[in-house]
C-alpha cells in the first residue's frame, strides 16, 4: 500500500502591512482602494511613514459669547489677535488680560484683510471697521471710505490686489477699489460687473490669482459671483484702459460663503458646491468633471455630502496651518463641525471630529479656534479640554500578498506611544461592516495597563489594553482569528495623555491551497 505523501510546507505567512499613509479615501471602492488608503480616518493624520493621533485643545480666553470672527495682526515686531462674538470686538492677544475694544454690532461674523499697519473688518451690515496700533494702543474705529452711491456698511468682502484695497458690495455685482494706489482710506471707486456677468447673481469674493508662487506684477485679479462666474482680469489700475483688461469670463461650481477662498502654493483653492476646487483648474474645465478635478478628489463623497446638506450653513472656513504642515477646511455639519485636513506635501486627508469650531485663527503661528464660550488654543496637548481624543481608523482592504483564502491568526499593530494607552484593534473580512465600539478596556492612560483585566473579562474579547516602553516602538502579537480573502485593520484608540504613532501592521496567516 502506498503511503500518502505529506506536505511539509510551512503552513504559516508572514506579511507586514504599512500604516494607512495615504489617508482617507472615500472616492474608490472598496475592492479597487489602495491598501495604504483608509475607509475611515477620525482624528489621525497621515504622515510620510506613519499616522498619528492630533492633539488636543485647551482654553486660551473665555468671553462669555459665541465667537464668529479670529483676526491676528501682525506690523513689525508688534502681534494683535481680535476676536468677535456677541456684536463685540476683544483684543485677546494676551490671554490674562483681555480688552473690550467695541461693541453694539449686529453682526459678528467679519471678513478681514490687512493692508500696511491696518486691518480692515465689513460684514454687510455694520459700518467698516479698521484696526491700528496708537503709541502700542489698539484701536478700533470707524473706516473712513466714501465713494459716489457708496453705503459703507454693505461693504461684505475686502481683499488687496496690487497695493489695492478691493471690496464686495453685498447683494450687488458691484466692487469698489481704491481710487489710488495705497490709500487707506478716502474714496473709493465702483466697478460694476454686471455686464460682465451674464447668470447674475452677485459678487461674492475677490481674489489675486497667481501661478508663481507669489505675488507680483504678473497676478491676476479674479471676481467670483454666487452663480458660479468667475471674470478675470489683467493689470494693475482699473481707470487706466491700457493697465486693464478682461481675460475671460469662466464658469466653475458655485462658492460657498464669504470665506470661501484660500491661497495655497501659487493658486487659490475654492470652497464650492462640488468641493474644493484649484482655480487654475476650474477655470479649464466645464462643470460636468467639477468633483473630479478639486483638490478634495480623494475625499469627493464626503465633501459632496456635506455640501449638499451644509452650503447654506455659517463656518465654511479654510487656512493652512504651516507649523504641523496641513491644511484645513473648517465644516458645519447639523449642528455641529467638522473639518477635513489634508497634508499639504503628500496630499493624504483625514478627517477631525468632536471640535465645536465656529471659526479659525493664526496668532504667532499657533492655530485657534473660536467656540460658544470663547476661543481655545488647538494642536495643545493631548486631550479635549480634559477631555479623551477618540481616534478611529479603518483601513482599506488588503489581500495581504496572496489572492488565496487565508486564515488570520495573529496582527502585530506596531506603534510608538509616550504612556501606555488603550486599543481595541481587529480585523474586518472581505467588506463586512462590523463594528466593535470602544470597550471597558478603554480608558485614561494611567488606567491602560493592558494585563489588568483579564481577557475574558472583557464586553469585547477583540479589544486590548496595550503597554509602550516611551519613545519605543511597541512590538506585540495578538490573537485574532478571522477568515476571508481581504481584510481591513480596524485600529481606535480613547486617550487622555498621550502620542501615539502608528507605522505599520504585521499579519500572521494560514494560506488555503484552493477552495472546494
Amino acid at each position: 500500500m502506498l503511503q500518502r505523501p505529506i506536505n511539509r510546507r510551512a503552513k504559516s505567512r508572514n506579511y507586514t502591512l504599512p500604516a494607512p499613509i495615504g489617508g482617507l479615501n472615500v472616492r474608490d471602492s472598496l475592492d479597487t482602494m489602495p491598501e495604504t488608503d483608509a475607509i475611515v480616518m477620525d482624528n489621525y493624520l497621515p504622515q510620510e511613514t506613519k499616522i498619528i493621533l492630533r492633539k488636543g485643545y485647551t482654553p486660551y480666553v473665555m468671553l462669555s459669547a459665541k465667537i464668529e470672527t479670529l483676526v491676528s495682526y501682525n506690523y513689525g515686531d508688534t502681534a494683535c489677535f481680535l476676536a468677535c462674538g456677541g456684536g463685540k470686538v476683544w483684543d485677546i492677544s494676551s490671554s490674562v488680560q483681555t480688552t473690550l475694544l467695541k461693541e453694539g454690532f449686529s453682526l459678528s461674523d467679519w471678513q478681514s484683510c490687512q493692508f500696511k499697519d491696518r486691518v480692515f473688518l465689513v460684514n454687510g451690515t455694520d459700518t467698516p471697521q479698521v484696526f491700528y496700533l496708537q503709541e502700542n494702543e489698539p484701536v478700533l474705529e470707524n473706516a473712513s471710505f466714501t465713494g459716489e452711491g457708496l453705503l459703507p456698511s454693505k461693504l461684505v468682502n475686502v481683499a488687496l490686489i496690487k497695493q489695492r484695497l478691493f471690496f464686495v458690495e453685498k447683494g450687488t455685482l458691484n466692487a469698489w477699489y481704491g481710487e489710488e494706489a495705497g490709500n487707506i482710506q478716502g474714496t473709493l471707486i465702483k466697478f460694476d460687473l454686471s455686464t460682465v456677468m451674464r447668470r447674475g447673481g452677485r459678487l461674492m469674493a475677490i481674489c489675486a490669482w497667481t501661478q508663481d508662487g507669489g505675488h507680483g506684477i504678473d497676478d491676476l485679479t479674479a471676481f467670483i459671483t454666487s452663480e458660479g462666474e468667475v471674470a478675470v482680469y489683467a493689470g494693475s489700475d482699473p481707470t487706466s484702459m491700457d493697465d486693464w483688461s478682461l481675460r475671460g469670463v469662466y464658469r466653475m461650481s458655485k462658492p460657498i460663503g464669504y470665506k470661501c477662498t484660500m491661497q495655497y502654493q501659487g493658486d487659490v483653492v475654492i470652497i464650492s458646491e462640488d468641493g474644493y476646487m484649484p482655480l487654475s483648474r476650474a477655470l479649464s474645465i466645464d462643470r460636468a468633471n467639477a468633483s473630479q478635478i478639486a483638490f478634495s478628489d480623494k475625499i469627493r463623497g464626503l465633501v459632496l455630502n456635506r455640501t449638499l446638506h451644509g452650503k447654506y450653513k455659517r463656518g465654511w472656513q479654510s487656512l493652512i496651518y504651516g507649523r504641523m504642515g496641513y491644511a484645513l477646511f473648517n465644516v458645519p455639519v447639523s449642528e455641529q463641525f467638522e473639518q477635513h485636513v489634508v497634508n499639504v506635501s503628500s496630499g493624504a486627508w483625514c478627517r477631525f471630529t468632536n471640535i465645536r469650531s465656529h471659526c479659525w485663527g493664526l496668532y504667532q503661528d499657533r492655530l485657534y479656534f473660536g467656540s460658544d464660550q470663547g476661543v481655545y488654543l488647538f494642536d495643545e496637548g493631548y486631550a479635549d479640554d480634559k477631555t479623551p481624543i477618540l481616534g478611529s481608523v479603518e483601513q482599506a482592504y488588503s489581500n495581504l500578498g496572496s489572492v488565496n483564502l487565508k486564515k488570520i491568526q495573529l496582527i502585530n499593530p506596531r506603534t510608538r506611544a509616550s504612556a501606555k494607552y488603550a486599543l481595541v484593534v481587529y480585523t474586518n473580512m472581505d467588506f463586512e461592516e462590523r463594528q466593535m465600539n470602544y470597550a471597558e478596556n478603554i480608558d485614561r492612560a494611567s488606567l491602560s495597563k493592558w494585563n489588568k483585566v483579564k481577557w475574558s473579562s472583557l464586553a469585547n474579547p477583540i479589544g486590548t489594553k496595550w503597554a509602550t516602553l516611551k519613545g519605543k516602538i511597541q512590538s506585540r502579537w495578538i490573537a485574532n482569528s478571522a477568515t476571508g480573502f481581504k481584510a481591513s485593520v480596524v485600529f481606535k484608540t480613547k486617550t487622555s495623555g498621550n502620542l501615539i504613532e502608528w507605522y505599520d501592521t504585521g499579519f500572521r496567516y494560514e494560506q488555503g491551497d484552493s477552495i472546494l
